[in-house]
């Protein structure tokens, strides 16, 4: 009898070793109606510890330029009557643009778990080629009166922006449920990328009326003046920052390794008055130690 008590001890001390082992946290131990006996102690995957992986995604980029020529206009004719009374630089000739484009990279982690609730830190990488281009509505021939004369503008430009990377630091919080872990995040991004912006401004100042608008000897031999004021920037490397929210789920498949799927919307902040934003969705996998 003395050795079925020792046996019955010994494999009592080794469950919860047993248990390490298969990667499961135990729970509270449950009782049955009445009390009386346990029904048995509740189990939840592991998650605490750190995690690496790796993963592909594909992203939308959507960018508005609406704004983009406004400082170039400005700057353009800042010392004539035409812009401080009419403000050509507020006409809107540049819209929004799209671009999609699949990117890879990894990420890396920390969780910690009180049993059923997992909360971490992570930083996700992607490296991509999202470019966007502005639609432009061109403004021709707009004849305006300015100081008692005609003064006749057109205006157009041009837009891109292409996000190359970018990275993002979250905070999220998931709930175990059997060996899966859904999850949501919050975090910042920084992120690099190049763009670039035009404007021309073309026209004639004091024209002859009625149209064409032409540039008369007879009636204006001197105050006939022809506009042409291109203008441009841009920058390649260009710092960009802003936020990120998503969700996700992670399942785990062996006691280490987890297969991942999540949703993620990028919020840029305005850079050379540029708008832009992120959405895009991922598949990855990783190593959990």
């Amino acid at each position: 009898m003395r050795w079925v008590i020792c046996a019955l001890t010994a494999l009592t001390l080794a469950s919860p070793v047993f248990a390490a082992d298969l990667g499961i946290l135990p729970g509270p131990q449950p009782v049955a109606p009445g009390g009386s006996l346990p029904v048995g102690p509740a189990t939840f995957t592991r998650w605490s510890g750190f995690y690496v992986g790796g993963q592909i995604s594909y992203g939308n980029a959507n960018a508005d330029f609406s704004t983009a020529t406004q400082p170039l206009v400005a700057s353009s004719l800042a010392e004539l009557a035409l812009e401080n009374q009419i403000g050509v630089q507020t006409w809107p000739v540049l819209g929004s643009g799209s671009g999609d484009a699949v990117g890879y990279g990894g990420f890396v982690g920390y969780n910690t778990q009180w049993q059923d609730l997992v909360v971490g830190f992570e930083g996700n990488y992607t490296h991509t080629a999202l470019t966007t281009t502005a639609s432009v509505t061109p403004i021709n021939t707009r004849a305006m009166q300015v100081a008692g004369n005609t003064d006749v503008v057109s205006l157009t430009g041009t837009g891109q922006l292409e996000i190359t990377d970018y990275a993002s630091f979250r905070t999220r919080a998931g709930w175990v449920l059997g060996n899966v872990l859904p999850y949501g995040f919050a975090g910042l991004v920084v992120g690099g990328g190049n763009y670039s912006v035009t404007s021309l401004v073309t026209g004639t100042q004091n024209a002859a009326t009625p149209p064409p608008y032409g540039c008369d000897p007879i009636i204006t031999p001197t105050t006939c003046v022809s506009l042409y004021f291109p203008n441009s920037t841009g920058q390649n490397g260009a710092l960009l920052y802003g936020f990120s929210v998503g969700g996700g789920v992670d399942w785990a498949i062996t006691q280490n390794i987890f297969l991942r799927g999540e949703f993620e919307y990028v919020q840029f902040a305005p850079i050379a008055n540029i708008v832009a934003s992120i959405v895009s969705a991922r598949v990855g996998a990783g190593f959990k130690f």
